[in-house]
């Protein structure tokens, strides 16, 4: 039997799990492996796992309620090793490492923010920083809404625009928030975001940190900001030295 793997902590943690339940249809109960003063949170795999959202919750509440109570290194929902031997023998090679993680993310959170432009306030916007832009738009109102090249050449001069306009916002967007947080993680690019950045924050210091996304938010009208957490420190999990980023217990977790 495969072992699912939720995440990695301490075996001095002080609520390490005795009754939950994880992934599967029934859930499997969850099960602790001890190996080198270090404790892997895991369950027998179902087979056929799929990220279906009871499994992902599932998931997500293991790493919830035990890392209420202290530091847990989250793992990618689907991590599966072989079998529990495996999992303790990684645990051992790797010790170090997970035991310095688990030092630097101790008394920590994941905030992700994501970022959008308000198409019609950013096109006002472009509009207004780029004089080119106004007088090419004149030139074709008065010209009757101009010549197909000239609406082209408009159309692609207001895309470069607004292109540079998310470049520029995104750096604006991490240089407001990047002070009041220990680290950043940009995220995978995405056509449907601007920017995309995990934060890591004090626990006593999350009221600051959601207030300087809503500061963030005031001063920048023509962005839309999504703020999603407090998380586990999903992106601050870096593989060990030498170790594949794909590895089961060296990968850190995605965003879900």
């Amino acid at each position: 039997m495969s072992t699912y793997v939720y995440g990695i902590t301490a075996a001095s943690h002080p609520a390490l799990p005795k009754k939950l339940s994880g992934v599967g249809d029934p859930p499997r109960p969850v099960r602790v492996l001890t190996e080198a003063d270090l404790a892997a949170l895991v369950s027998d795999a179902p087979d056929g796992l799929r990220p279906k959202r009871r499994d992902l919750l599932a998931h997500q509440a293991v790493l919830a309620e035990t890392g209420a109570a202290g530091c847990v290194l989250p793992m990618r929902f689907g991590s599966v090793a072989p079998d529990d031997g495996s999992v303790a023998d990684v645990l051992a090679e790797r010790a170090e490492h997970y035991k310095e993680r688990l030092r630097e993310l101790d008394g920590k959170v994941e905030y992700n923010v994501k970022a959008v432009h308000d198409e019609e306030a950013v096109l006002h916007r472009v509009l207004s920083e780029n004089p080119e832009i106004r007088a090419m738009t004149e030139a074709n109102r008065q010209a009757g809404g101009g010549t197909y090249d000239q609406r082209l050449r408009l159309g692609e001069t207001v895309v470069s625009a607004v292109k540079a306009r998310e470049a520029a916002d995104a750096v604006e967007v991490r240089g407001a928030l990047e002070p009041v947080a220990a680290a950043v993680s940009t995220g995978p690019e995405s056509a449907g975001w601007l920017a995309n950045l995990s934060f890591l924050v004090d626990r006593r210091a999350a009221e600051t940190f959601v207030t300087a996304v809503e500061a963030t938010r005031k001063a920048f009208p023509h962005l839309e900001l999504r703020l999603n957490g407090p998380l586990p420190p999903y992106s601050f999990v870096e593989p060990g030295p030498a170790e594949p980023a794909d590895s089961v217990l060296g990968a850190d977790a995605g965003e879900e």
